[in-house]
């Protein structure tokens, strides 16, 4: 639903350029290691890969029948948005260089998990990729209130997700989200 979440706007060619792209949701910060996947994954497909950044500090006001999205801040105070899309640019182009790989970058807006289902609905998306979540206590907290944004794509759309571990592997006897 488009009030749930979308897109920053794009033109219809752009939206031509990725149809059929690996889409790999990404956050400043995040570990090469998720891109790097997401970028061989998309070579083994012979698809373009599209980097996906969403801004959960806006949200959509209204879209217009011509497909431009309005938005506005949740926060009047929060101003992160561009600041953090320009950083996943720049990670991003320093992981892959000069990649013999098509990838793009978009901004998207609201809910991660919606934000992404619906871009890989209209692209017809080949393969979800996203990164799981730093341990520790606040990481848990957050997880607690918002979910995992893997589990809630695996149950809201039909394409494959490839969930790419972050950091040291939890020990089979030791609790994964401790109390």
């Amino acid at each position: 639903m488009a009030d749930e979440a979308s897109e920053v706007p794009s033109s219809a060619s752009e939206g031509d350029a990725v149809r059929g792209a690996v889409i790999v949701g990404v956050v400043p910060g995040e570990p090469a290691r998720v891109v790097k996947e997401a970028a061989r994954y998309a070579r083994a497909f012979g698809a373009p890969l599209l980097v996906v950044h969403v801004d959960v500090t806006r949200f959509v006001t209204y879209e217009d029948p011509d497909g431009y999205v309005h938005t506005a801040p949740i926060d009047m105070n929060i101003g992160g948005g561009e600041a953090d899309l320009g950083r996943v640019r720049s990670e991003t182009e320093a992981v892959l260089g000069e990649a013999d790989l098509s990838w793009s970058i978009r901004q998207l807006v609201g809910d991660p998990a919606l934000a992404i289902k619906h871009l890989a609905e209209e692209i017809d998306a080949r393969l979800i990729v996203v990164g799981t979540r730093k341990r520790g206590i606040g990481e848990s907290i957050r997880e607690f209130f918002t979910g995992s944004v893997a589990a809630r794509l695996a149950h809201r759309q039909h394409r494959p997700i490839l969930v790419v571990p972050l950091g040291e592997p939890v020990p089979d006897d030791q609790e994964i989200w401790p109390s």
